[in-house]
């Protein structure tokens, strides 16, 4: 069985054409397919018109509705804790990915030796603005957290059970889900496909809910912050004490008439650099217990095969 995973968060203008697409493309997957909707709150009538349209839709589904607005990560991660499918993927509910992305998705986890497929958007049909914004937030991204995301970001994929059930072991509250997706590794293929235009209502991927994104994901995944406040007080320290020696230099020359101005001017750009040096060696002392209080595995293991019985045996054995 395939699952298809959809988050739920004001979209009731696109739940009928939503419905329809799914139909259409439930007669091509091939095998049985349930999609998983999960209403994350929705303030708007979603989640009674996904009431009244399921139990007549020509696939068979699960309806999970949050207490509240957890957000669409933790709705995605809701959806892959109760679909049901050897493959799972997700979309929005926009229909701004290609229906036939999702067959595509199911047919290489099927037929190839992939556990995770991603999306990699190589044209979007939005607004200039839009784009713009995106593309300035993923090259972010790449730069401050994890290179090896596509340039496009991630915004649609697919995995084997077996990636879904790490994926939901990773109980981490503030963290990034597109970068637990990076983290855990296993065989992965991008499949490159255009962004097509959003046919009604609004984007709730606000610009605040992209900063709040962003920060989750820098202070989960990455040490360079420190790493940069560290660089800027070793290069402060030689700054001043190279600032300091022409300070000294000068009051000896008496090219400087104000007493005590040479020592308080060493004393300052000295001190200050040389705090931001120490605050980042504690800052990386931090960080490695912030790490491990996360509880993630030290590896994670793709698949292990046994050729002999003595190679099965327990290591209680």
């Amino acid at each position: 069985m395939d699952s298809l995973i959809i988050p739920v968060y004001k979209n009731v203008e696109n739940i009928p054409d939503l419905i329809e697409a799914l139909s259409g493309l439930n007669t091509r997957v091939g095998e049985p397919m349930e999609v998983v909707f999960v209403v994350d709150g929705s303030p708007d009538r979603s989640e009674e018109v996904l009431r009244e349209q399921l139990p007549i839709a020509s696939f068979p589904s699960q309806l999970i509705c949050h207490s509240r607005n957890f957000g669409s990560f933790a709705a995605v991660r809701t959806g892959l804790a109760h679909a049901r499918g050897d493959r799972l993927a997700v979309m929005a509910a926009d229909l701004q990915e290609p229906t036939s992305l999702i067959l595509e998705f199911f047919q290489i986890l099927r037929d190839e030796p992939y556990d995770v497929c991603v999306g990699t958007r190589v044209n979007r049909d939005d607004p200039i603005k839009t784009r713009l914004s995106s593309q300035g937030f993923w090259f972010l991204f790449r730069l401050l957290v994890m290179p090896s995301v596509p340039p496009g970001g991630i915004d649609v994929f697919a995995c084997t059970r077996n990636v879904a059930k790490i994926l939901t072991e990773l109980e981490e509250s503030h963290s990034s889900l597109v970068a637990q997706i990076i983290w855990i590794g296993f065989r992965r293929k991008e499949v490159p496909y255009s962004r097509l235009a959003r046919r009604a209502g609004r984007s709730s991927w606000t610009l605040k809910r992209r900063i709040g994104y962003m920060l989750d994901s820098v202070f989960s995944f990455t040490d360079r912050p420190l790493q940069l406040i560290s660089l800027l007080g070793t290069i402060g320290m030689l700054f001043s004490l190279v600032y300091g020696t022409l300070v000294v230099v000068a009051r000896l020359n008496g090219w400087i008439k104000e007493a005590g101005y040479a020592a308080l001017a060493v004393l300052i750009l000295f001190s200050m650099f040389f705090n931001l040096f120490s605050l980042g060696i504690v800052g990386q002392y931090v960080w490695r217990t912030f790490e491990n209080s996360k509880g993630r595995p030290l590896a994670i293991v793709r698949e292990a095969t046994c050729f002999s019985p003595q190679a099965c045996r327990s290591p209680k054995d």
